[in-house]
């Protein structure tokens, strides 16, 4: 945490956009005549019955195209939510869209947690001036207005509330439309990154669930560890209209959005009607989601507290009469998670974990604490599987295009957060199998209960767990000599690290 901190106080910022004198945005026709109402009013009686349609996102573009489609057409308001929001390719696009939607009278809010938020002071002010914007930072300890004395300072004096960190992630466009699950905004999230992708999943959710993430947004919104930007930086350009051009200019360069994607993103209600039309949009009752409160916990018990998203998955791991089968790419056992396995598996319930091996995983640190304690979490009875960084499943969830433009497949890691209980209950969320998840970060899952949705999800887990896309981890053998020995030391290093902040 420490390096961390130093290396983004001492990192020189580069120039955002180079000079470039190409118009590139006056060959591009910006048209907004529906709004997503509109073109979700055939499946009206749905949504005035209260029943939420169920999508479940698995490929990083159709999650991009997903999002982009729905920041065109929002009429009254984006509210976006979520623990990383890099300013890479990906996320300059996002925010062209979120200001392009602001530009028609959208009220557009973005709430980002401090610790890892990639952005300028200047440029989040910015954005923040436009009059149709609003951007706060959940518990800014660690990163947004501080010095590195400062940053230390609230490390070593503040050590539990520097570590609660805000780990939703919700995209909620006109308190109708949600995307929520296990991406963040960046490159790596949607199969875009030259060197290291994740393969992960995101639910989207129409009509009765999204207005429970959006009582759960405004509750977070509303809490004092949410502050305005403007009182976190100063602006002495405050009087400055903010001028966007150079924002636009980069997002229209098909250099920078290939024209192909544009299209396929105008083609996004069509595609919708047909997900629909095959069947692939569930139409349910009684979807829940389920989001742990600002703060997490009092401190009354140190790094602990466990929340209310962590005591809702106990429940509903324990209600298991026949199969569990979790993805989770930080696999951190305690004492409580391995004693509640083992009884599960007791009572006859097949237990199969996917997670990243050595050679996939991008957090050594939280591989460290899983390390500690594989082989315990292996005597539980459970079937462990570590996922290949050249998973052949990497090819149906990447980007077509970017793979396409590269000579070399990048990394492929797990970052999918979901499980599936008894063939009928499938969760997705932001919950990682981690001391982290249960009680320091506030953390938020989609229960769907549905054998449809299970049946697809769950074939999906299973494929990733062939031998094509994972190792099988036994008491007998792992597979972390695949890696070379500085990494495998590198790991030892960490060991000194308390499991509690993993």
């Amino acid at each position: 945490m420490i390096s961390l901190l130093v290396m983004v106080a001492c990192t020189p910022p580069e120039e955002r956009f180079p000079a470039d004198p190409e118009d590139y945005c006056k060959e591009i026709t910006f048209q907004h005549n529906t709004s997503i109402t509109e073109q979700l009013t055939p499946y009206s009686s749905y949504i005035n019955n209260k029943k939420t349609g169920v999508y479940v996102l698995e490929q990083g573009t159709e999650a991009m195209f997903t999002r982009a489609w729905l920041s065109e057409h929002a009429q009254n308001t984006i509210d976006v939510q979520y623990f990383i929001f890099s300013t890479d390719n990906i996320g300059l696009l996002a925010i062209d869209y979120l200001v392009r939607a602001a530009d028609r009278g959208v009220k557009v809010r973005i709430l980002v947690d401090d610790i890892m938020l990639e952005a300028k002071g200047d440029e989040l002010l910015t954005l923040n001036a436009h009059p149709n914007i609003s951007i706060k930072i959940y518990n800014p300890l660690a990163n947004v207005g501080k010095n590195i004395l400062q940053k230390l300072t609230n490390l070593v004096t503040d050590f539990h509330g520097f570590n609660q960190r805000m780990h939703n992630k919700t995209f909620t466009v006109d308190n109708l439309v949600s995307i929520t699950g296990g991406r963040n905004v960046a490159d790596e999230y949607f199969g875009y990154d030259h060197q290291y992708n994740f393969r992960d999943r995101d639910a989207l959710l129409v009509g009765e669930a999204p207005k429970q993430i959006e009582q759960s947004f405004e509750q977070f919104w509303k809490h004092k560890l949410s502050v305005p930007v403007s009182e976190l930086l100063s602006d002495d350009n405050s009087n400055i209209k903010p001028n966007f051009e150079k924002l636009h200019q980069y997002a229209c360069n098909p250099k920078n959005f290939l024209p192909e994607v544009r299209a396929q993103i105008k083609a996004m209600p069509a595609a919708f009607k047909q997900a629909v039309e095959s069947g692939d949009v569930y139409w349910l009752d009684n979807v829940e989601y389920v989001s742990d409160a600002p703060g997490k916990n009092d401190a009354e018990t140190f790094l602990c507290g466990s929340g209310i998203a962590t005591n809702r998955l106990i429940q509903l791991v324990e209600q298991a009469n026949t199969s569990i089968t979790i993805q989770t790419p930080y696999l951190i056992s305690t004492d409580l998670s391995q004693e509640i396995f083992k009884s599960l598996v007791a009572k006859g319930v097949k237990i199969k974990i996917l997670t990243n091996s050595l050679a996939s995983n991008d957090n050594l640190d939280a591989f460290s604490g899983y390390q500690r304690s594989r082989e315990a979490l292996l005597q539980t009875g459970i079937q462990i599987f570590e996922f290949k960084p050249d998973a052949k499943i990497r090819q149906k969830v990447m980007s077509q295009e970017m793979l396409r433009q590269l000579d070399q497949q990048p990394i492929f890691g797990l970052h999918a957060k979901s499980m599936v209980i008894d063939d009928h209950l499938t969760v997705i969320g932001t919950f990682n199998l981690d001391p982290r998840s249960a009680n320091l970060n506030t953390e938020s899952i989609v229960v769907i209960p549905s054998h449809s949705v299970a049946e697809k999800v769950k074939a999906t887990m299973l494929v990733e767990m062939q031998p094509e896309n994972a190792w099988q981890t036994t008491l007998d053998w792992n597979p972390d000599q695949e890696v070379d020995l500085s990494k495998r030391l590198k790991v030892k290093t960490r060991m000194i690290v308390p499991k509690s902040i993993l």
